[in-house]
Protein backbone atom coordinates (compact mmCIF):
# COMPACT_ATOMS: atom_id res chain seq x y z
CA UNK A 1 0.00 0.00 0.00
CA UNK A 2 1.31 3.48 -0.91
CA UNK A 3 1.80 5.76 1.70
CA UNK A 4 -0.93 8.74 2.64
CA UNK A 5 -0.24 12.04 3.66
CA UNK A 6 -2.26 14.28 5.59
CA UNK A 7 -3.13 18.20 4.99
CA UNK A 8 -2.37 20.89 7.05
CA UNK A 9 -6.66 20.23 8.49
CA UNK A 10 -5.74 16.82 8.99
CA UNK A 11 -7.47 15.10 6.04
CA UNK A 12 -5.93 12.42 4.72
CA UNK A 13 -5.13 12.68 0.94
CA UNK A 14 -4.88 9.38 -1.20
CA UNK A 15 -1.19 8.99 -2.94
CA UNK A 16 -2.86 9.98 -6.26
CA UNK A 17 -3.84 13.22 -4.58
CA UNK A 18 -0.63 13.98 -3.31
CA UNK A 19 0.64 16.66 -6.14
CA UNK A 20 -2.74 18.67 -5.10
CA UNK A 21 -1.60 18.05 -1.47
CA UNK A 22 1.51 19.57 -1.90
CA UNK A 23 0.27 22.52 -3.92
CA UNK A 24 -1.34 23.01 -0.78
CA UNK A 25 1.18 22.76 0.99
CA UNK A 26 2.09 21.76 4.92
CA UNK A 27 1.85 17.56 4.08
CA UNK A 28 3.27 15.25 6.27
CA UNK A 29 4.09 11.23 5.38
CA UNK A 30 2.10 9.72 8.01
CA UNK A 31 2.25 6.03 8.37
CA UNK A 32 -0.25 3.74 8.10
CA UNK A 33 -1.73 0.81 10.79
CA UNK A 34 -3.47 -2.28 10.05
CA UNK A 35 -6.83 -2.61 11.47
CA UNK A 36 -8.63 -5.23 11.80
CA UNK A 37 -12.52 -4.32 13.03
CA UNK A 38 -15.57 -6.58 13.48
CA UNK A 39 -18.23 -3.87 11.42
CA UNK A 40 -22.30 -5.27 11.01
CA UNK A 41 -20.86 -8.95 11.40
CA UNK A 42 -17.95 -8.56 8.92
CA UNK A 43 -14.36 -8.41 9.79
CA UNK A 44 -13.12 -6.02 7.92
CA UNK A 45 -9.28 -4.45 7.61
CA UNK A 46 -7.97 -1.07 7.19
CA UNK A 47 -4.67 0.98 7.39
CA UNK A 48 -5.21 4.23 8.41
CA UNK A 49 -3.01 6.59 10.37
CA UNK A 50 -2.83 6.21 14.06
CA UNK A 51 -5.14 8.19 15.85
CA UNK A 52 -7.70 8.11 13.70
CA UNK A 53 -11.32 8.03 15.23
CA UNK A 54 -13.58 5.51 14.67
CA UNK A 55 -16.19 8.00 12.93
CA UNK A 56 -13.38 8.20 10.32
CA UNK A 57 -12.36 4.41 9.72
CA UNK A 58 -16.36 3.83 9.11
CA UNK A 59 -16.80 6.75 7.10
CA UNK A 60 -13.62 7.15 5.07
CA UNK A 61 -12.19 4.03 4.86
CA UNK A 62 -15.15 1.86 4.60
CA UNK A 63 -17.68 3.75 3.07
CA UNK A 64 -19.92 3.56 6.00
CA UNK A 65 -22.08 7.22 6.08
CA UNK A 66 -24.88 6.67 8.05
CA UNK A 67 -22.67 7.85 11.43
CA UNK A 68 -22.36 11.82 10.91
CA UNK A 69 -19.82 14.06 11.68
CA UNK A 70 -21.38 16.57 14.14
CA UNK A 71 -19.56 18.33 17.09
CA UNK A 72 -16.32 16.01 16.90
CA UNK A 73 -16.71 15.30 20.61
CA UNK A 74 -19.55 13.21 21.72
CA UNK A 75 -22.17 16.69 22.30
CA UNK A 76 -24.69 15.74 19.50
CA UNK A 77 -25.38 12.25 19.07
CA UNK A 78 -25.01 12.29 15.01
CA UNK A 79 -22.03 10.20 15.15
CA UNK A 80 -23.67 6.98 17.36
CA UNK A 81 -23.23 3.70 16.43
CA UNK A 82 -23.09 0.19 18.39
CA UNK A 83 -20.16 -0.74 20.14
CA UNK A 84 -20.79 -4.11 21.95
CA UNK A 85 -24.48 -3.35 22.08
CA UNK A 86 -24.32 -0.18 23.96
CA UNK A 87 -24.39 3.31 22.01
CA UNK A 88 -21.26 5.15 21.56
CA UNK A 89 -20.01 8.00 19.92
CA UNK A 90 -17.84 7.34 17.39
CA UNK A 91 -16.38 10.74 17.10
CA UNK A 92 -14.59 10.59 20.57
CA UNK A 93 -13.17 6.79 19.87
CA UNK A 94 -9.97 6.02 18.68
CA UNK A 95 -10.44 3.26 15.65
CA UNK A 96 -8.13 1.21 17.89
CA UNK A 97 -9.94 0.76 21.20
CA UNK A 98 -12.89 -0.95 18.43
CA UNK A 99 -10.31 -3.90 17.62
CA UNK A 100 -11.74 -7.15 18.80
CA UNK A 101 -15.08 -5.48 20.02
CA UNK A 102 -18.40 -5.38 17.87
CA UNK A 103 -19.48 -2.62 15.95
CA UNK A 104 -22.90 -2.15 14.51
CA UNK A 105 -23.53 1.01 12.33
CA UNK A 106 -27.36 2.06 11.00
CA UNK A 107 -26.43 0.38 7.63
CA UNK A 108 -26.19 -2.97 9.87
CA UNK A 109 -29.34 -2.65 11.92
CA UNK A 110 -32.01 -4.41 9.25
CA UNK A 111 -31.75 -7.68 7.49
CA UNK A 112 -31.60 -7.36 3.42
CA UNK A 113 -34.56 -5.07 2.73
CA UNK A 114 -36.46 -5.38 5.48
CA UNK A 115 -35.68 -2.37 8.22
CA UNK A 116 -35.53 -2.82 11.57
CA UNK A 117 -38.16 -2.77 13.95
CA UNK A 118 -36.95 1.13 15.01
CA UNK A 119 -36.28 1.90 11.84
CA UNK A 120 -39.86 1.19 10.87
CA UNK A 121 -41.12 2.91 13.69
CA UNK A 122 -39.56 5.58 12.90
CA UNK A 123 -40.50 5.94 9.42
CA UNK A 124 -43.77 5.45 11.18
CA UNK A 125 -43.69 8.48 13.09
CA UNK A 126 -42.21 10.01 10.53
CA UNK A 127 -39.91 11.13 13.47
CA UNK A 128 -37.15 13.02 11.20
CA UNK A 129 -36.83 15.95 9.28
CA UNK A 130 -33.84 16.81 7.57
CA UNK A 131 -32.48 13.10 8.59
CA UNK A 132 -28.92 14.18 10.26
CA UNK A 133 -29.30 13.22 13.72
CA UNK A 134 -32.10 10.29 12.90
CA UNK A 135 -29.16 7.51 13.00
CA UNK A 136 -28.03 8.08 16.29
CA UNK A 137 -31.23 8.24 17.84
CA UNK A 138 -31.90 5.19 15.87
CA UNK A 139 -29.12 3.71 17.41
CA UNK A 140 -29.26 5.29 20.86
CA UNK A 141 -33.41 3.78 20.59
CA UNK A 142 -32.02 0.12 19.63
CA UNK A 143 -29.25 0.31 22.64
CA UNK A 144 -31.97 0.99 25.00
CA UNK A 145 -34.48 -1.08 23.81
CA UNK A 146 -32.23 -3.99 24.49
CA UNK A 147 -31.23 -3.32 27.93
CA UNK A 148 -34.83 -2.13 28.58
CA UNK A 149 -37.52 -4.03 26.80
CA UNK A 150 -40.86 -1.57 27.91
CA UNK A 151 -39.17 1.90 28.66
CA UNK A 152 -40.71 4.46 30.71
CA UNK A 153 -41.49 7.86 28.65
CA UNK A 154 -38.17 9.00 31.65
CA UNK A 155 -36.23 6.34 30.06
CA UNK A 156 -36.92 7.34 26.18
CA UNK A 157 -35.78 10.87 26.75
CA UNK A 158 -32.93 9.67 28.51
CA UNK A 159 -31.50 7.79 26.29
CA UNK A 160 -32.44 10.38 23.80
CA UNK A 161 -30.52 13.49 25.63
CA UNK A 162 -27.72 13.61 24.02
CA UNK A 163 -29.07 13.80 20.61
CA UNK A 164 -29.30 17.53 18.98
CA UNK A 165 -32.03 18.15 16.42
CA UNK A 166 -32.18 21.00 15.31
CA UNK A 167 -35.84 20.37 13.07
CA UNK A 168 -37.53 19.49 17.18
CA UNK A 169 -38.53 15.88 16.43
CA UNK A 170 -37.73 15.03 19.84
CA UNK A 171 -42.14 14.75 20.88
CA UNK A 172 -42.30 12.30 17.11
CA UNK A 173 -39.05 10.33 18.26
CA UNK A 174 -40.24 9.53 21.25
CA UNK A 175 -43.36 7.94 20.14
CA UNK A 176 -41.66 6.36 17.56
CA UNK A 177 -39.57 4.49 20.42
CA UNK A 178 -42.63 3.74 22.27
CA UNK A 179 -44.07 1.83 18.99
CA UNK A 180 -40.92 0.16 18.55
CA UNK A 181 -41.05 -1.33 22.47
CA UNK A 182 -44.65 -2.83 21.46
Amino acid sequence: MSPATRDADGVTQASGDSALAALRGATTEVALSPLTLDVNGEQRTIHVPAGTTLLAALRDDLGLTGAKYGCGHGGCGACYVLLDGAAAAACTLVAEEAVGRSIVTIEGLGQGDALHPVQRAFLEEDAMQCGYCTGGMIMAAVALLARTPNPSDDDIRDALAPHLCRCGVYGRAIRAVRRASR
